[in-house]
């Protein structure tokens, strides 16, 4: 399959303009350079496609990662400065070793859990840079590998803080080689879905949770002491991660009823999101014990079986797990409770529920360029 170039980043733009529109320069600063660097950086990855290292010929895939981690030394140059390697003891560094880990965290999962090797299933090294730019407010995944901001100290802290926030940018990648799904409306929104999904997967796999007992937000630790909120997205009540007199209100919904029409942020990839994810969180809450085991293999499976079009409606991948479901359960708990989920989110399946209406591609030209 043809990977198109992405540009992923964890802070979504609206949430950036709006800091940057605010009245103390101290705050708005930040968040204007940030906006400006990312916009820099997409521009980059739209004119280079990369399709990403190549396996080397002949090798088998390891059951160890690659971890390389570079310091940027807040400049821009990618990738920096090399620190760390595999196997390399740990540095004075915090920042380098939370990245390390973090890489290390999301290759044992996806190989655990799932019998992944690395982003692309063929030992895909694994490449971070940190302390990227000066006040930088964002993490991104550039097609290539992670690179992470230190925040700016008012709004947001050092971007390798949250582990949820590494698994996050990294699963863009393994979607990027499996489903590749657009960047824009409901497939974008799913594209941000599954990392939100399997970004928490990863936390709670590292910190041995049950469904229940996670806290199921996205980017907790990330928000400075100032800003009233606990994270940047809640799957558990889309909505409530946030109310700041900042950042303003968390605005994602949870149920299609208030399903958000707009042309910024890619067609609310970042916004509508809140849907599916809230679907995952009743489905894995529902079965119960660990989340990566049953719910998490049913997603995993959409995302890689290779059926799941680019330009999927949350229809389609809706239905493709209750088809997943059966196909490795068969129609007992977990399809049921598949169904189950979709409907309370007001989503259609083949048995049952809410329509919801298709997505309109974007005109030709008109469409923005992707920037998870």
């Amino acid at each position: 399959m043809e990977q198109t170039p992405v540009f992923c980043t964890i802070v979504p733009p609206h949430v950036l303009d709006k800091v940057a529109r605010n009245e103390d320069r101290a705050l708005a600063e930040p968040a204007r350079r940030t906006l400006e660097r990312d916009a820099a950086e997409r521009t980059r990855r739209r004119l280079t496609t990369v399709i990403g290292a190549l396996p080397v010929p002949g090798a088998e895939p390891s059951d160890r990662p690659r971890r390389t981690i570079s310091d940027a030394e807040h400049r821009t140059d990618l990738p920096g400065r090399a620190v760390r390697g595999e196997g390399d003891p740990a540095l004075a560094d915090a920042t380098v070793n939370r990245a390390y880990d973090g890489l290390g965290a999301t290759f044992e999962l996806y190989l655990t859990a799932y019998g992944r090797h690395s982003i692309d299933d063929s030992g895909l090294p694994l490449d971070a840079t940190v302390h990227y730019d000066r006040d930088y407010n964002n993490a991104f995944w550039n097609g290539e590998q992670m690179v992470f901001g230190d925040g700016d100290g008012e709004i947001f802290l050092d971007f390798t803080l949250p582990l949820d926030v590494i698994g996050h940018e990294l699963t863009h990648g393994v979607t990027q080689y499996t489903a590749n799904l657009d960047y824009f409306g409901q497939s974008g929104a799913l594209n941000e879905s599954m990392s939100d999904v399997f970004g928490s997967l990863i936390k709670q796999y590292a910190l041995g949770q049950t469904a229940d007992e996670a806290d199921w937000l996205i980017g907790a630790g990330l928000l400075a002491p100032r800003v009233t909120g606990v994270a940047l997205r809640s799957m558990k009540a889309p909505g409530t991660a946030y109310d700041d007199d900042v950042l303003g209100k968390d605005p994602q919904p949870g149920h299609m009823d208030a399903y958000v029409r707009t042309s910024r942020d890619n067609g609310g990839v970042h916004i509508n999101s809140g849907i599916p994810n809230r679907a995952f969180h009743l489905l894995a809450t529902a079965l119960g014990g660990n989340a990566w085991e049953r719910a998490g293999l049913v997603w995993y499976d959409v995302l890689t079986g290779g059926a799941l079009p680019p330009r999927a409606t949350f229809a389609e991948f809706a239905q493709a797990t209750v088809a997943a479901a059966a196909g490795r359960f068969g129609e007992g708990e977990e399809h049921a409770a598949v169904v189950k989920a979709w409907s309370e989110v007001g989503i259609a399946t083949a048995l049952g529920g809410t329509d919801v209406p298709r997505q309109s591609p974007a005109p030709e030209g008109a469409r923005p360029p992707a920037q998870g």
